[in-house]
């Protein structure tokens, strides 16, 4: 049995789904996810933070023209970033906090925002106000909802297991085949063997883990004014979240793709990297995750055709950006696939196209 398209994205992730909805009135539009349900892996175990200022430039001019969107989709609430030093993290503190737009207050006027942190230890602080907090289950919600109301077909449980082309592309997922005129690659941390089956060279993705804990906290607190925490130089970061305290140890090991889980000793490590800088002490934890962040080589984002296949286009190397720019990232995509001129400036579509790889 075979169902034929006009395009066909393959994952079901925060990009896939993004670009489906902004696709639906235009095309006629299938997605494929492998897994049981949309945003599995890393779009269902991501920080959920939006920092304008987080990533490189290309990564930022993303960030940027993707915040109004987030204002209008209701996902985003207010919640300050804070970063903290030790005497020791002088030189990368200043470095860091300048790069993500924060800055220096002293450390009483910090310790409001966490009051956690053991002013024994650090020694630094540094802020900013206009970053919020993301309802990153609200935004997948939402984009789903409007790609289904466009028309757009979502299977789920459907691993895509070969790809040719003929003319159309020929998409085998289970017991069906797929065809379509053009095909999306969204597929996170499975882009490169994607791209692989499709015949298109990879362009070296890489993922890497991000492990995140859940800790109670004492009862009582308050928490609805706490910052975002990073402790410089990524030795760990902490979002107060539903009364509990999640934290990362901020780790990038490089990692097949596989659905990924947390490992006990690195989450010690940086658990006792967390423990040395707050007055909390840590006795147990409730649960942990862990998920796969998949950058290209350059740590920006890859939107665009392939150079030897134009009816390939990827939507990848999101890295830890996936949620921040989904909105631009799939207007891009859309832009690209319709044949508009892009809303972004030429030289950042040109630093996201895959053509830069050579």
């Amino acid at each position: 049995m075979s169902d034929s398209y006009d395009i066909l994205i393959i994952g079901g992730g925060i990009a896939g789904l993004s670009l489906a909805a902004e696709l639906a009135p235009h095309a006629s539009v299938c997605l494929l996810e492998r897994e049981p349900h949309l945003a599995y892996h890393a779009s269902g175990r991501s920080a959920a933070m939006y920092i304008g200022d987080y990533g490189n430039d290309i990564v930022r001019a993303l960030n940027h023209a993707s915040e109004a969107s987030h204002h209008a989709g209701g996902i985003l609430s207010p919640k300050p970033m804070l970063m903290l030093g030790r005497a020791e993290d002088e030189g990368r503190f200043d470095v860091e906090a300048a790069g993500l737009g924060l800055s220096r207050v002293p450390l009483a006027e910090a310790q409001p925002f966490f009051p956690l942190l053991d002013p024994a230890v650090i020694t630094r602080t540094a802020m900013r106000h206009d970053t919020y907090a993301m309802d990153t289950d609200l935004m997948v919600q939402n984009a789903r909802r409007a790609a289904l109301k466009g028309g757009v077909v979502i299977k789920t449980g459907a691993e895509v297991v070969a790809l040719q082309h003929c003319g159309l592309w020929q998409v085998t997922a289970g017991d069906r085949t797929f065809t379509a005129k053009t095909l999306v690659n969204a597929a996170g941390a499975w882009t490169d063997e994607i791209a692989s089956l499709a015949g298109v060279r990879p362009l070296g993705i890489q993922p890497y883990r991000r492990s995140m804990a859940v800790l109670p906290l004492p009862e009582g607190l308050d928490t609805s004014g706490w910052a975002f925490v990073d402790a410089a130089g990524e030795r760990w970061y902490a979002k107060a979240q539903a009364g509990k305290l999640l934290v990362s140890p901020s780790e990038a090991d490089p990692m097949p793709p596989m659905d990924a889980w947390a490992d006990d000793m690195v989450l010690a490590e940086g658990l006792a990297r967390f423990e040395e800088m707050v007055t909390l002490e840590v006795t147990r934890l409730e649960h942990s995750w862990a998920g796969l962040r998949s950058f290209a080589p350059d740590h920006a984002l890859v939107i665009g055709r392939a150079p030897s296949h134009p009816d390939f286009l990827w939507l990848a190397g999101q890295g830890g950006y996936g949620f921040q720019t989904a909105p631009a990232a799939a207007r891009l995509a859309a832009d690209l696939l319709l044949g508009r001129t892009p809303e972004l400036p030429a030289e950042v579509v040109s630093a996201l196209s895959p053509a830069r790889f050579g």
